[in-house]
């Protein structure tokens, strides 16, 4: 079992952390470097001359400075750009100017796991990675709440993964014991098979095969996309067998009927393909070489979705249309931050 860590487990505050420099004012560097400030953090913040980042930071009142001098005065250094360009600034930028043995705390495992992101020998890779998107985690921080975290160090390195995870706020959730590999897998996994792959994909064709049965569109729609909500609400408040506890003895006798012939042996198998993917780094290599064209493949099967009725009857009934085919996504994993990270 995973150690896992609460705010009342850990003993002393963030000025224990040292100089701390944040490479990136996007969304996760920005709820990061706000988050240890206030927690008692000294947070010097590292972006491009000019860009948005800079005045971002500035707005904030943090002195933002050019990369290389915020790594040259930081004991700790974290790495909060998007991943396609890590591999640019660790070579470029960390690996020029870091301490030597400064820590380089990463919020995704993915560019250090699959070899796109190589320190310097002396550098420390550290993983603190909150369980949300910049927004939420800074949210839930404010409101005295907070996400969980995954956490990752070098022999005794530990204490400090631990103390930067509270100080976002993590420890009022739970920060849990992880390591670089198993945060990318499960990350990339999870993504791919639920969230982002087979979730969507199940809402979609479970609308259509109602629509195309000559149910209307907005019962459809609230049937097949609005209380999935509900129902996610009640499996992270309540467990997956306090959700089942919750619905009608109808619901619970359709899931027995349907649920299994719906994910079936062949979803599973599926399943444990994707994660073959992963885990084997085919689906690294893959994706390594779908960015370098340009991301030709994903643009093809977003224009190629049946997503239209389900978007206009969403845009009808909540009054905000987003189009998913309207451009290609951030060439980044969704927890690496969505939208990616100014710098």
């Amino acid at each position: 079992m995973a150690r896992i860590w609460r705010d009342a487990d850990i003993e002393g505050g963030a000025h224990l952390l040292g100089r701390i420099a944040i490479l990136g004012y996007g969304s996760q560097g920005r709820a990061q470097a706000l988050n240890l400030r206030d927690s008692g953090a000294s947070v010097t913040v590292g972006v491009r001359s000019g860009g948005k980042g800079a005045r971002r930071a500035e707005q904030d009142g943090f002195v933002s400075v050019a990369m290389e001098k915020a790594c040259f005065a930081a004991e700790a250094i974290a790495l909060l750009v998007p991943d396609s360009v890590h591999s640019e600034v660790v070579a470029s930028t960390i690996n020029e100017a870091a301490q030597p043995g400064a820590r380089v705390v990463f919020a995704h495992g993915y560019s250090t796991h699959y070899g796109e992101a190589k320190l310097r020998e002396d550098l420390m890779p550290i993983l603190v990675a909150p369980k949300a998107i910049g927004p939420e985690l800074r949210n839930l921080y404010v409101e005295g709440r907070g996400a969980a975290a995954l956490v990752s160090a070098p022999d005794g390195q530990m204490d400090f993964a631990v103390q930067y995870a509270k100080a976002l706020g993590c420890g009022r959730a739970a920060i849990i014991e992880s390591s670089f590999r198993e945060e990318t897998e499960t990350d990339l996994f999870g993504e791919q098979v639920v969230l982002c792959g087979g979730m969507p994909t199940l809402v979609a064709a479970a609308f259509e095969t109602l629509v195309n049965a000559g149910y209307s569109p907005e019962a459809a729609y609230f049937e097949c996309l609005f209380e999935v909500q509900l129902i996610a609400n009640m499996m992270t408040e309540r467990g997956m067998g306090g959700m089942f506890e919750q619905i009608s003895d109808t619901a619970a006798y359709g899931a027995m009927l349907a649920g299994p012939e719906v994910i079936n042996q062949g979803s599973r198998a599926a399943m444990e393909r994707a994660l073959e993917r992963i885990r084997s780094g085919e689906f690294a290599s893959l994706w390594r070489e779908e960015r370098r064209k340009g991301l030709p493949s994903v643009r093809k099967w977003l224009a190629e979705r049946s997503w239209a009725r389900l978007d206009e009857t969403h845009a009808k009934l909540t009054g905000r249309a987003e189009s998913p085919t309207s451009s290609a996504p951030s060439a980044e994993p969704a927890s690496g931050e969505s939208p990616p990270a100014e710098s």
